[in-house]
């Protein structure tokens, strides 16, 4: 995005309430972490917190996997169907806040475990939402069709991120 910045990470509390929908729960979650930088010194920083979550066919949220097991069933899980990933994005600048939400809907070929087992030995499904990055091999070989932002799916749609900044500064 031509954009220059710095990646901060500060501890958040993920948790929800179980009984929010998966769009709630992910702004919930985006805008946590914004609440983390709300110090003086950031004031004058423009400041971008995102937060991406899997909803199976099921209508489950499906967050970061515990071990290679479950990575393995997720994945299984999804296999041969619909599901949607949706990301937040929380914004603040000089006491301007917003958060927004973008959905995109996936479509996975069917997977045999071979495939499977080799994408999560190779790659590193532990630290993604859905137990994979639509990025690396298994997007690759594995997604049917996308309907929505590729970029959503890596975890930050970053066309509607320019477009909400260019109204929040008026450019």
């Amino acid at each position: 995005m031509d954009l220059d910045f710095t990646v901060e990470v500060r501890e958040t509390d993920e948790s929800f309430d179980k009984n929010l929908s998966a769009i709630e729960v992910v702004r919930h979650i985006a805008e946590a972490k914004l609440a983390a930088f709300n110090e003086a010194g950031y004031q004058d920083k423009l400041i971008i917190c995102a937060d991406t979550i899997v909803v199976d066919h099921l209508a489950e949220v499906i967050g970061k996997p515990k071990d290679s097991k479950e990575a393995e069933l997720v994945i299984a899980g999804l296999s041969g169907k619909e599901h949607q990933v949706f990301t937040a994005v929380a914004i603040s600048y000089q006491g301007q806040k917003r958060s927004f939400v973008e959905e995109t809907k996936v479509w996975f070929n069917d997977l045999d475990t071979d495939e499977i087992n080799y994408y999560v030995e190779q790659y590193q499904p532990m630290d993604k939402a859905g137990s994979y990055g639509i990025q690396e091999w298994i997007g690759r070989i594995g997604i049917e069709r996308i309907e929505g932002s590729y970029e959503n799916v890596i975890g930050l749609p970053t066309a509607r991120l320019q477009k909400e900044l260019k109204e929040m500064f008026a450019v």
